[in-house]
């Protein structure tokens, strides 16, 4: 879904009360605890997380699930180790209302994603 707002405090308040916000809420949590030197912002109408590089996630409420645009996920965790229990897209990651992002590995993975867009690694799609 595509939200016409202007700044991250305006997405939060669009958002239906329910379980969609609450997951996204975890979501972005966990991003700004994973990586505190991104800056959240508003990109493509949606929750964007971002360096001096540029964009390099995206957070967004779907009609069914929580998208996690992360570029190519098996460029950053080729075994699938780390994306275990979380359905795996091309480009994004969909977190249903069945899956606790706490209870997953996404902190160890948006480390890792970071640690290779801080070196240069091609991560995208």
């Amino acid at each position: 879904m595509q939200y016409d707002v202007s700044s991250t405090d305006e997405y939060i308040a669009v958002l239906e009360n329910d379980w969609r916000k609450e997951k996204l809420l975890q979501l972005r949590e966990i991003i700004k605890q994973s990586a505190t030197h991104l800056v959240e912002g508003i990109n493509y109408k949606m929750l964007s997380y971002a360096d001096q590089k540029g964009v390099i996630f995206h957070l967004n409420a779907q009609m069914n699930y929580v998208s996690f645009y992360v570029g190519d996920a098996s460029k950053v965790d080729p075994s699938g180790e780390l994306l275990k229990g979380i359905d795996v897209g091309k480009g994004c990651l969909r977190f249903k209302k069945s899956v606790d992002p706490n209870n997953t590995q996404i902190d160890s993975f948006i480390k890792k994603a970071v640690l290779l867009w801080q070196n240069n690694v091609d991560i995208g799609c």
